[in-house]
């Protein structure tokens, strides 16, 4: 039986009556939960809570979207202008989270909710497209197959279920795990692509602390129960990291294993990552000092930067560092006049003196308190 059918089955049962050996303690915003129904929140099995990434405006793509508890939770968050996106791949799931649909939008007060039947490694394939591709369509013959790959690489391109660079933020709640080994790098190679420069990686999932051996990863129940599937702890930072993400790290972790199989402990946590713009490359004059406590950090586009010493920084990192996930470790620091210096092209860790920026803007300089 393959991944997708095995987990498609657990999960079809789950959407029917509550599956406890699939749940993980989690405390949600409880003010948040109020407005669903009792049905969804009683049939949604997590790990975590990305909800609480969700910004104002932000368009939001939960990956395995189950019952559409995240999803109504995320809609509260993102307002009149955002919208959220649900894909899953099991039918009762989606019928489950649809049926509440238009009572959820009469309640937010617009239906800024959207759910695809799809699978989370291929985002550029709707599967309800497909479904009524081969009802029209049956495949009967090599010719007929060759035609229907073909009919899915244009639907890919020209008509995808997600567009590229058409998301803000990329949340998943303990689904990634249900993906099969060898379709892993293209699912996350996927979430890169649908992400716009600067979007936001929030996933909830398990991890291992060891391999997981292959006599475990054959076992069918253990692999849709979140087990057998885990990233192993370093594996699943460095998959993002290869896809060309930056800022990868874990946010939340759990001091408690979930549960422990063979001496193999598996936890609950929430990795964080950002997609960088590839514009903005030039030296506006910029530098950004390091707070501390440490003696210096790197980060992952390879610049250096040691306490307490004001480093010259592209246009890029001068706002991932100030708008993005590291600013709260710096001070970000701007001349006193607009400058275009041309192309960045200096080596990580040079420094600016401060007479390149004095008069300038300093910000994350303080804590809020006023002084004098």
């Amino acid at each position: 039986m393959s991944v997708e059918v095995s987990v498609s089955e657990r999960y079809a049962e789950g959407a029917n009556q509550r599956q406890e050996a699939l749940c993980c303690p989690v405390d949600y915003d409880t003010s948040l939960l109020s407005m669903l129904p009792q049905e969804i929140i009683e049939r949604d099995y997590g790990c975590g809570d990305p909800s609480r990434y969700v910004r104002e405006g932000d368009v939001v793509l939960d990956l395995g979207s189950g019952g559409g508890k995240i999803c109504y939770m995320a809609a509260q968050l993102v307002g009149e202008q955002g919208h959220v996106i649900g894909v899953d791949m099991t039918d009762d799931m989606l019928a489950l989270a649809r049926s509440h649909q238009k009572a959820m939008a009469e309640k937010l007060g617009d239906d800024r909710v959207t759910f695809h039947k799809g699978y989370i490694q291929d985002l550029g394939l709707s599967v309800e497209a497909l479904e009524a591709k081969l009802k029209a369509d049956p495949v009967m013959n090599v010719e007929q197959f060759n035609l229907l790959e073909s009919w899915k690489q244009q639907q890919r391109k020209n008509n995808p279920m997600i567009a590229d660079h058409s998301v803000s933020l990329v949340i998943s709640n303990c689904v990634l795990n249900l993906v099969a080994k060898a379709d892993r790098q293209q699912m996350i190679n996927e979430i890169f692509r649908v992400l716009k420069p600067g979007g936001r990686v929030a996933i909830s999932d398990i991890v291992s602390d060891e391999h997981v051996p292959d006599s475990l990863q054959q076992d069918e129940t253990l692999w849709s129960g979140c087990i057998s599937g885990a990233f192993e702890e370093k594996e699943f930072l460095k998959a993002f990291l290869d896809a060309g993400f930056v800022a990868v790290g874990y946010d939340k972790w759990d001091d408690r294993p979930w549960q422990v199989v063979e001496d193999i402990e598996f936890r609950s946590v929430t990795l964080l990552a950002t997609k960088p713009d590839k514009a903005n490359l030039y030296d506006a004059g910029e530098a950004v000092l390091y707070r501390g406590p440490y003696s210096e950090v790197f980060d992952d586009l390879g610049n250096r930067y040691p306490r307490g010493e004001r480093i010259a920084v592209s246009r890029r990192t001068f706002d991932l560092i100030r708008k993005g996930p590291y600013a709260k470790d710096f001070v970000g620091i701007s001349p006193a006049q607009a400058t275009n210096l041309g192309r960045f092209c200096k080596p990580a860790g040079t420094l600016r003196s401060a007479g390149e920026t004095k008069g300038g803007l300093q910000a994350g300089t303080g804590t809020g308190e006023a002084c004098c």
